[in-house]
């Protein structure tokens, strides 16, 4: 009898995550051999890394390595890599988590639009009392980013009935949707934009937008009585010092914030018990493993199938 061809070889090196998940594709194939980091046997029988906040010398001395696939939304932490080899990096589009991030973009949208935080305080101090409630429709919506999540997530909020907007740095057409793009018209959207939802990859030009003159541009004149700020995106975005000097006087009259720099969130942070801020702890397209390493997986099957890699990552650009 022929022995098996061993197949290409499959590195995870999953930071804080548990590796198990993301092997469990791969268990159908016994001739395709799966390391973890650190325990590297054979560096040689490597072809593909799937990768989240991997370090430096997990990419050292892989002389046969093909592609390299994020296994989270975000790609900055592998593009960022000083040791990163000249091969494909491959972001994770997955229907679960798509609809993860639309659902949470959805439900901080509908918290600030309902007034959430202000009538927990009145359940607390036990106080019965109608808030004025203004309509959708009445409510401007503002995506800075229009990839994948951004998309769909506008999608959503339109059949919702807010006015959404989206702008993204080059030009972009979604059918129903008003859409900006560059410098320009990053100041028109902020200037009709009640809740600006921030889902923009971390790059060079995006570290730090969120900052004191994005929201002294942002509209004043809402239905909200002012701006809100929600950041599903990257912590790298914002600018922590000028989020809580704007919530303090008024520029900002909320936020939801689910990503930070450095996580976790330190125990001292102000955000933590900040009455105008809902805090979640990246957790926002937060997907079952099993279900992102299928993709993978299926992904990996047709490249050696001779398809290409779809879903890839300009590292020229950081994204």
């Amino acid at each position: 009898m022929t022995e098996k061809t061993v197949l290409p070889g499959v590195l995870i090196a999953s930071g804080n995550w548990a590796p198990e998940p993301w092997a469990v594709p791969f268990a159908s194939e016994p001739h395709r051999p799966v390391a973890t980091w650190p325990n590297v046997p054979d560096r040689e029988a490597i072809h593909y890394v799937l990768a989240w906040r991997p370090p430096a010398e997990a990419f050292a001395d892989l002389p046969n390595l093909k592609a390299v696939f994020s296994l989270g939304a975000g790609v900055d932490h592998v593009v960022g890599n000083e040791a990163l080899p000249d091969v494909p990096i491959v972001r994770v589009v997955d229907p679960d988590l798509t609809t993860r991030m639309t659902e949470w973009v959805t439900l901080q949208v509908l918290l600030h639009h309902r007034q959430h935080l202000a009538y927990a305080r009145q359940q607390a101090a036990h106080i019965w009392h109608e808030l004025r409630q203004p309509v959708a429709n009445d409510v401007r919506v503002g995506i800075m980013g229009l990839g994948e999540l951004g998309r769909d997530a506008a999608e959503v909020l339109v059949r919702l009935g807010f006015q959404i907007a989206g702008w993204s740095r080059s030009a972009k057409d979604i059918p129903g949707i008003e859409t900006f793009h560059g410098e320009d018209g990053l100041t028109a959207i902020l200037g009709r934009t009640d809740i600006l939802v921030a889902l923009v990859p971390l790059t060079p030009d995006t570290r730090g937008m969120l900052n004191a003159s994005v929201f002294d541009r942002l509209a004043k004149d809402g239905a909200l009585g002012g701006p809100v700020l929600i950041n599903g995106g990257r912590g790298g975005l914002q600018v922590e010092a000028d989020i809580l000097a704007a919530l303090d006087d008024g520029r900002l009259i909320g936020a939801s914030l689910d990503v930070f720099e450095p996580e976790p969130l330190g125990p001292d942070s102000p955000f933590w018990n900040h009455p105008r801020v809902i805090l979640t702890p990246h957790v926002a397209a937060s997907s079952e493993a099993s279900v992102l390493a299928d993709s993978i997986h299926r992904q990996i099957l047709d490249f050696e199938a001779g398809k290409p890699l779809g879903n890839l990552v300009d590292v020229s650009r950081g994204y």
